[in-house]
């Protein structure tokens, strides 16, 4: 097995597993007889926490078997790895990985190291999440600068989740994340772009930033950026804001109505 550049892995997993915008708002009219709700906002972001955990998991076996002679993670506690020269095959059996729900079921990971960019495609069969269930792929595309000041990485997702009551939601798209390394938290930026759709009800919401959403490691929430949910016809804008390191965002209407929303 080739080994990875295991720093610029590891951060990029472990900042996968962790970072992500949440909302919550009141029902917002866009005046048309259309409406985005807080339900709705709330299942589009849940498969960013859902996908956070399952990226955990081959955050555990990329950060701790730097070692190519290891080939079982953990020593049998809760999961074995199977490496080959490509690539391995994890399975976990309850798993308690950074206070997620138990996570049981089967990895397959392959990737391409290059000198430039490392391409890792991770495909999860019947994976689970305590009662919510994973199938698909992610792809991971990392990249870093030459003074390794900042990491780099896409995500393409075809993935679909089965909550715990049946009902099924399903994402495909790109997002691209970047973070730029400062002397301390509070120097430290992060950026998310893309584009990507969510499947969940009946309904198609497409989502594409418009302008990079970004913020400093040291903040809970994105600080600056906008993002387009479209919803049969309806398009809302989500504001993060000036910069300021608080919990507040705007909606923003196609008639022009806005609304505060707390994140």
């Amino acid at each position: 097995m080739k080994k990875l550049n295991l720093r610029n892995v590891s951060i990029a997993f472990f900042t996968i597993a962790f970072l992500g915008f949440q909302s919550c708002s009141e029902d917002g009219m866009s005046g048309d007889g259309e409406t985005l709700s807080q339900a709705e906002l709330q299942t589009i972001l849940n498969t960013d926490d859902i996908a956070g955990a399952v990226d955990t998991a081959l955050a555990e076996i990329i950060g701790g078997n730097s070692d190519e002679s290891v080939t079982v993670g953990k020593e049998g506690e809760c999961y074995s790895t199977e490496y080959t020269e490509t690539g391995f095959v994890a399975t976990f059996n309850n798993c308690v990985l950074n206070g997620t729900d138990n996570i049981n079921g089967t990895v397959t990971a392959t990737y391409e190291v290059g000198s430039e960019m490392t391409t890792f495609i991770a495909t999860y069969q019947d994976f689970y999440v305590g009662n919510i269930k994973v199938n698909g792929t992610r792809t991971f595309e990392i990249s870093s600068s030459t003074e390794q000041t900042s990491v780099s990485f896409s995500i393409i997702s075809d993935m679909s989740i089965e909550m715990e009551d049946g009902s099924v939601i399903s994402e495909n798209g790109t997002k691209t994340f970047t973070i730029a390394f400062g002397d301390s938290l509070e120097g430290t930026m992060i950026s998310i772009s893309g584009s990507w759709n969510v499947e969940a009800d009946g309904n198609v919401y497409a989502v594409e930033t418009l302008e990079d959403l970004q913020g400093s490691a040291a903040c809970e929430h994105m600080t600056t950026g906008t993002m387009v949910v479209s919803k049969n016809g309806l398009a809302v804008t989500v504001d993060f804001g000036n910069g300021e390191c608080d919990d507040v965002a705007t909606l923003i209407y196609p008639n022009g109505a806005t609304e505060e929303i707390s994140l």
